[in-house]
């Protein structure tokens, strides 16, 4: 009986219009639509890599190989299987070009194929013709970055290694491109057979070979995935189908996801505070209607249920209106969206996301009206009619605590099922709960501070004005620095990391970072090769070493992923190394090196921080696939592995004897001064054409040209969380416009001049942008070096720049946002102001 009258009331009230809740339905649509459009962007992206999986590996199926062809069982294997089977061969190399009496040299990826390539999708070239036609004839194409850096056109002839080719088209887009991963140079491509000259790709350097697999349509890819694993299991053998064509991109889709949308639920915990807010002034608007109500009869619960149903009905409006925009737009700029991708879309509505964000905006809805909405049920009838619900304090009941409390799990809950990342997760919900209980501490803070600078600012009546209108009780004070803090809290947060992992990268580059980086240097070479650098003043430092690639297979007899939990070591081959005499400055944490000289039984020195991550200790048996031999050896020592400063290091190196007879190649890290380095380049790849060189400043670039994407992509969410916060603010400037007019009313009536009165308005909002831009400094440099210290583990140093601009923001927001609504006030005439609340 109770919830129908209470229906009846709530449908009546609804009638009289959205006055009041226009920030509500703002805040609340605003949040589900950025969480709905980034849901759907995932959605697509997903649909179009399982749609074009196939495609996108260049088969059904790929197997992959490290730094070998296939053995002839393997091959047979796959031909048993498959009805065509493809191979290709991928590896870096530098492109020559000869040019008047000068040589330009381009680091670029090649891919080097047989005729079967692509069994499937189509490769696009311009001008365009059949990629048969423009590798005939030892030809060749190259992507168009590469070949505008040489300055190459169709028709203009390169050198790989040893071999000449000609270039007779621009590559514009090739089947697998998407699951080639992380490349430090444009695509090149070529056959096979031509390279057999170029001295390229020979035992021992740094290449791998896949054989994609074109099978019968009835082919049970998972049944095929065991028996290749069961087989080969500890050959190399790396086994992927179009289940998951994109490889690592899926992933790392899946996970900026994910975090756009913990960013995308920061903007709506700012948008909660709008919601509260609004639900807050609405209330305290009904009073007059409450107390009629209860003076009538009405129960408490009939007044809660009430208001519960009309905040239900408007958030139901809010929330579909938020899915109407967020799942609309992605698909309305679905060909601008799609021109920037490298990889297949399928831009379409997705019930999936729709559902995520509609279940992050009911909850958020709840767990911000719930608290208001129950204070209801504390207000007597005698106290709503002497106007003191606004000064209404004390905590609701029990019962409504338990409730928030269980709402907030089950958001939380909600975020770690959804984005799938529990830690990451927790970390944000904790941010944004710590940010919230900061604010709110120092919005109290605030207005305790201004109380005891009133005498201070005798004599100067504005300020004076200010300060007791953001020290009083029941102001904007709260509401102002919650609204407008958070979402600067989240863009100073996301400000300090991002300029951090760019400095990571870049500022410290020029101190600890080599110039080049080497590889395919061949055993006959290395002598040479090092003749050249020692006697150039210009080059402080080289470092060398041989290096091969290996699976760890086995720890004790026992399968070595199980043993440690599938630690990234065990996962595919590493790169190892052998040594006879310790290395100049390597430190032994645990356990000895071996002697001198040493031709005993194997032994393996292992990094000392992934062995304490695996569980190894000395004397632990570990057996190394290498090149398909088998060495077990004993673990002897651990020892200290640097990976922060782009040098040479492997997790395990053996014993000088253990490896006698592998084919392998060398690696060298040169440092020298940044004017010498064209030389260098020159001189060794003249003498040494198969040698790769990698310039360490170009790598970087490219991974901080990545880093900066993210980061831009993550500022949008954290723009979108303070634009939220702007509307929150908008709002509590008009909520407390009816206060202003009042206040207004009575300094007109006491002497004070239309001036005076603006300029206490744009001090005190001044004064609040700045306390809440300082307050959002302090979070966001705190939350920035949390996230950078124990999420990323990397050097934290505040970047000021970005926290000036933060402090800025909020004083010119909080000026324009109470500016804008200091007009009437100053316009109402006293008389009929002061009339009105007699």
């Amino acid at each position: 009986m109770s919830l129908r009258t209470a229906r009846r009331f709530a449908w009546r009230e609804l009638r009289g219009g959205l006055r009041g809740f226009r920030v509500f339905l703002a805040c609340l649509a605003l949040g589900v639509a950025a969480i709905a459009a980034v849901g759907t962007v995932r959605a697509g992206i997903e649909a179009g890599l399982q749609r074009d999986g196939a495609a996108l590996l260049g088969g059904d199926a790929e197997v992959e190989f490290t730094y070998r062809f296939a053995r002839d069982e393997e091959l047979a294997w796959l031909e048993s299987i498959a009805d065509e089977v493809s191979e290709t061969v991928d590896f870096r190399s530098m492109v020559v070009v000869d040019r008047d009496g000068g040589t330009e040299r381009g680091l670029t990826q090649v891919r080097a194929v047989d005729d079967l390539y692509p069994l499937i999708g189509t490769v696009r070239l311009d001008p365009p013709m059949l990629l048969e036609d423009a590798l005939a004839d030892v030809g060749g194409v190259m992507e168009r970055v590469l070949a505008d850096r040489l300055g190459l056109q169709a028709g203009d002839s390169f050198r790989l290694g040893e071999q000449d080719f000609t270039l007779r088209a621009i590559l514009d887009r090739y089947p697998d491109n998407a699951a080639a991963g992380f490349g430090l140079g444009p695509r090149t491509i070529v056959l096979t057979d031509d390279l057999s000259q170029s001295g390229l790709i020979s035992e021992g350097t740094l290449f791998s070979t896949q054989y994609r697999l074109d099978l019968p349509a009835d082919a049970d890819l998972a049944t095929l995935e065991a028996e290749a694993d069961a087989q080969f299991r500890d050959s190399g053998l790396r086994w992927r189908d179009s289940r998951r064509g994109a490889g690592g991109v899926a992933q790392f889709v899946d996970r900026i996801g994910a975090f756009l949308i913990l960013v995308g639920l920061s903007g709506l915990a700012v948008g909660g505070v709008g919601v509260s807010a609004a639900v807050r002034a609405y209330l305290a608007g009904k009073m007059g209607v409450i107390a009629t109500l209860k003076t009538l009869g009405a129960t408490r619960a009939i007044i809660f249920q009430t208001y519960f149903i009309q905040v239900g009905m408007l958030t139901i409006l809010g929330i579909a209106l938020g899915l109407l925009i967020g799942g609309s737009l992605p698909v309305l700029f679905a060909p601008l969206i799609e021109a920037r991708l490298p990889i297949p879309a399928v831009f379409t509505v997705y019930p999936a996301p729709l559902f995520e964000a509609a279940v992050y905006g009911v909850l958020a809805a709840l767990v911000f009206t719930l608290w208001p909405l129950a204070k209801t049920e504390d207000i007597r009838a005698a106290t709503l009619f002497r106007d003191a619900f606004a000064a209404a304090g004390g905590l609701p009941s029990t019962r409504y605590l338990i409730a928030i409390a269980v709402l907030i799990a089950a958001l939380v809950g909600a975020a770690s099922w959804f984005s799938g990342t529990v830690y990451l997760t927790l970390w944000t919900a904790g941010g944004i709960i710590a940010a919230l209980a900061l604010l709110v501490l120092s919005a109290f803070a605030i207005r305790w501070i201004v109380r005891r600078f009133r005498k201070p600012a005798r004599g100067r009546p504005a300020l004076r004005l200010a300060f007791g209108a953001i020290g009083a009780r029941g102001g904007e004070t709260t509401s102002v620095v919650l609204s407008l803090g958070l979402g600067l809290t989240v863009l100073a947060a996301v400000g300090q990391i991002d300029g951090n992992l760019r400095s990571a990268f870049a500022d410290e580059l020029p101190e600890v970072a080599p110039s080049y980086f080497f590889v395919d240097i061949q055993p006959d070479q290395i002598d040479g090769f090092r003749a050249r650098l020692d006697e150039d003043d210009a080059v402080s430092r080289v470092d060398t070493a041989p290096m091969l690639r290996g699976i760890i297979t086995q720890i004790n007899g026992e399968p070595a992923e199980e043993v440690t939990g599938g630690h990234w070591v065990t996962q595919g081959d590493r790169g190892i190394t052998y040594a006879d005499e310790q290395p100049q400055g390597t430190v032994v944490t645990d356990g000895s090196w071996w002697e001198e000289d040493y031709s005993g039984p194997p032994q393996i020195s292992f990094s000392a921080e992934e062995a304490a991550e695996m569980g190894l200790q000395l004397g632990d048996m570990m057996t190394v696939n290498v090149l398909g031999r088998d060495i077990t050896a004993e673990v002897t020592s651990f020892r200290e592995v640097s990976w922060e400063d782009a040098g040479i290091g492997f997790v395990l190196a053996m014993n000088q004897s253990a490896l006698a007879g592998a084919p392998h190649s060398w690696i060298s890290t040169v440092y020298a001064e940044e004017e010498a380095e064209a030389a260098i380049l020159r001189d060794l790849a003249t003498a040494y054409p198969n040698i790769t060189a990698i310039r360490i400043r170009d790598a970087i670039d490219q991974v901080i040209e990545l880093v900066g994407g993210i980061s831009a992509a993550t500022r949008y969410g954290a723009l979108i969380t303070l634009i939220t916060g702007f509307l929150v603010l908008i709002g509590a400037a008009a909520a407390g416009e009816r206060a202003r007019t009042f206040e207004s009313a009575v300094l007109k009536t006491i002497g004070a001049s239309r001036g005076r009165i603006l300029a206490s308005f744009a001090l005190r909002a001044a004064i609040l942008g700045f306390a809440a831009g300082l307050v959002a400094l302090v979070a966001g440099i705190l939350g920035g070096w949390a996230v950078s210290t124990f999420v990323m583990d990397t050097d934290y140093t505040v970047i000021w720049a970005n926290a000036l601009l933060i402090v800025g923001g909020g004083v010119i927001a909080t000026t324009a946002a109470g500016l804008a609504f200091a007009w009437r006030p100053l316009a109402a005439r006293p008389a009929q102001v002061l009339r009105a609340r007699e």
